[in-house]
């Protein structure tokens, strides 16, 4: 009996897994959307979307807080600002660290698009924020007797406030816009410190403000009737910041790539 010998090519690459293949055409798909030529078009296409979202969840979230909401028993009607004020409060904080981890991205693996992410996110998460500091004063006049004090947390979005400032003013302030992208993501990344400082700020220090009733470990401490337009407000406010920074990428795309010619031609063929 013969019996056949194959030898492998020691020169052929080692057959590739299904975990391994699945992950290069992530990592391919990736890298074609990080593209601004091929970003521009989807992003196009997202906003009506998650714009028709943001309106519907709005709408819910307003008649659920103004309307099926009963008064607290301490605070009567004023308790209706929490369903602004707290949405926008974890927005500022969500928003932050999306344009810090979109900054270090750009700095590690220099791709544009991480760059016009940072910059669209430092208007949005300061507005998220303005918005936060000014509901909180006017909850807080009848509950403290005060519009503002000098509280841990308020202190703190306080700072989270003008970082954002910071970083928008850093960036206009350089000429350049890769510089001024690296420049505002250093500062942005220094400044996460303060995350962690406004969420656990109630539970370090004595403050006037209340502990966390939504996140906290194993049950929250919210009726289901205060919870669920509270949620439906804070979905509403992700699904706006998706469209207000799609919005601003693609200006910003525009803007970056107007010498290229796909912009050129993309200009021509809307004449």
């Amino acid at each position: 009996m013969h019996v056949k010998c194959i030898r492998e090519n020691p020169a052929s690459p080692p057959a590739r897994g299904e975990g391994e293949l699945v992950e290069i055409y992530i990592l391919i798909g990736m890298h074609k959307y990080a593209s601004p030529k091929t970003f521009y078009p989807l992003a196009g296409t997202l906003i009506p979307w998650l714009a028709g979202a943001t309106v519907l969840l709005l709408a819910l979230g307003l008649y659920l807080g103004l309307f099926v909401a009963p008064p607290d028993y301490q605070q009567g009607e004023t308790v209706r600002i929490m369903f602004i004020h707290v949405p926008a409060a974890w927005m500022s904080m969500f928003v932050y660290a999306v344009m810090a981890a979109a900054g270090a991205a750009a700095l590690v693996w220099n791709v544009k698009l991480m760059e016009t992410l940072a910059s669209a996110c430092a208007p949005i998460g300061a507005s998220f924020t303005l918005l936060a500091l000014i509901t909180g004063s006017l909850w807080g006049k009848p509950m403290w007797g005060a519009w503002w004090v000098w509280d841990a947390r308020l202190t703190s979005e306080l700072i989270l406030f003008f970082l954002y400032i910071g970083v928008m003013a850093l960036r206009a302030s350089i000429d350049d816009p890769r510089r001024a992208a690296r420049a505002a993501a250093i500062l942005a990344l220094v400044g996460v410190v303060n995350i962690p400082v406004i969420h656990f700020s109630v539970e370090w220090w004595n403050t006037l403000h209340q502990p966390a009733s939504v996140g906290r470990m194993g049950k929250p401490t919210i009726h289901l009737s205060i919870l669920m337009p509270l949620l439906t407000m804070a979905v509403a406010f992700t699904f706006y910041f998706l469209t207000a920074a799609l919005l601003r990428m693609r200006n910003e795309i525009l803007e970056r790539e107007k010498h290229t010619s796909w912009v050129q031609e993309l200009v021509e063929s809307r004449r």
